[in-house]
């Protein structure tokens, strides 16, 4: 009889996951995925629709069109999570799972900020891109800060990737020379696990003439003057706020029991979690690596290999290690591409190839791949 494997959640890690199973255990396991939309966007795309070069509408691919064997897609919000007994209940049906798969992400919490969610602009959700690109045309110069707000926070490259877009986005309305970029955040550095890649946004940013201040927490935005303030009690002024929002585990995830301090704890080598039969992948998961796609990616493959060894009694495959390229966006349409190992040794890693022209070409490649291993039946 086949198992059923219920996979929470269709971004990189649930899509990844579901092609692998389809593909190595066909007949074996029935696989169902559910996400509350009805179609998935690389994370990376949302700054092309925040510098208006492409609709969000045409970046999307509708979960309709998947066609995996043995995989139903079901479009639901999942509103409780029992791990022990590995129930689950939606809005409209409930599902009882011989394997979970939690991959629900992490959402974003802009009222963590006071005066963020009324004085400020981000990029990391469809809706804010789509609002910060229509914010920037009556921008007409003054000083912009791009803000992490929190400790963890997706794609670690993402506000300096925007710092740079943004540059290229000012010299080319005549906007740059009496306008002021400034990147901001609690972290040491840019990638304080790769003084490398470090090194390389740092030169990048000079060359711009974008600052950077690291181990600076902005707390509240006073809307009425303007003021970005720390958590020092110091602050900065700004004509144009752009943050990157306080990420949270979502709440039906914390209401099951699952989160300890914030994130799901996995065992690192499987991503599996303290409950029998249950595990938690991507943004969700706490698994000591980086919160990005490639790395829920890379969580796929070992809870898809940890699955297989389980069910055909071969034993557990590799350990998850932790390795991943990243694509960082230089501007003037040259790609950097990161390659990090988290896990692989004695401590994090990371080297930089680029940036260059082909790389962008590479990077295209990589979102058309995963379209054709996960849409295609």
């Amino acid at each position: 009889m086949s198992k059923h494997v219920v996979i929470l959640g269709a971004g990189f890690a649930g899509l990844e996951l579901a092609a692998r199973l389809s593909d190595s255990l066909p007949g074996e396991v029935q696989v169902t995925l559910i996400d509350q939309s009805d179609t998935f966007l690389f994370g990376y795309s949302k700054l092309d629709i925040t510098f208006g070069n492409a609709e969000a509408d045409d970046l999307r691919l509708r979960y309709r069109d998947l066609a995996k064997p043995g995989v139903a897609f079901r479009q639901e919000c999942v509103t409780s999570i029992e791990p022990e007994s590995r129930y689950v209940e939606t809005d409209s049906a409930s599902y009882d799972a011989d394997i979970l798969v939690v991959a629900l992400g992490a959402d974003y919490d802009p009222d963590a900020t006071p005066g963020f969610r009324e004085g400020g602009l981000e990029y990391y959700s469809v809706p804010g891109a789509e609002r910060l690109r229509d914010a920037l045309p009556s921008f007409e110069g003054g000083r912009v800060v791009i803000a992490v707000l929190g400790d963890v926070y997706k794609c670690p490259p993402a506000p300096f990737e925007g710092a740079f877009l943004l540059h290229d986005h000012l010299v080319r309305r005549g906007l740059r020379d009496r306008s002021e970029i400034r990147v901001m955040g609690p972290m040491d550095a840019p990638v304080p696990i790769a003084k490398e890649v470090t090194e390389a946004l740092l030169g990048g940013m000079a060359e711009r003439d974008i600052e950077f201040t690291g181990r600076t927490l902005v707390t509240r935005l006073d809307v009425d003057r303007k003021v970005a303030e720390f958590a020092d009690g110091d602050g900065v002024e700004y004509d144009l706020f752009i943050g990157i929002p306080r990420h949270r585990v979502p709440a039906v995830v914390e209401e099951s029991g699952l989160a300890v301090d914030g994130w799901v704890p996995v065992n690192t080598t499987n991503l599996a979690t303290r409950f029998p039969d249950v595990y938690a992948l991507g943004d969700v998961a706490a698994a000591k690596t980086a919160k990005a796609g490639v790395f829920a990616e890379g969580a796929a493959r070992a809870v898809a290999d940890d699955i297989i060894g389980k069910l055909r009694g071969t034993g557990p495959g590799a350990p998850f290690d932790g390795a991943g390229n990243c694509y960082i966006e230089f501007g003037a349409g040259r790609v950097g591409k990161v390659e990090a190992n988290f896990l692989g040794g004695p401590k994090p890693t990371g080297k930089l190839v680029g940036p260059s022209r082909e790389l962008a070409e590479e990077k295209a490649a990589f979102g058309s791949s995963r379209r054709e291993r996960w849409f295609a039946g």
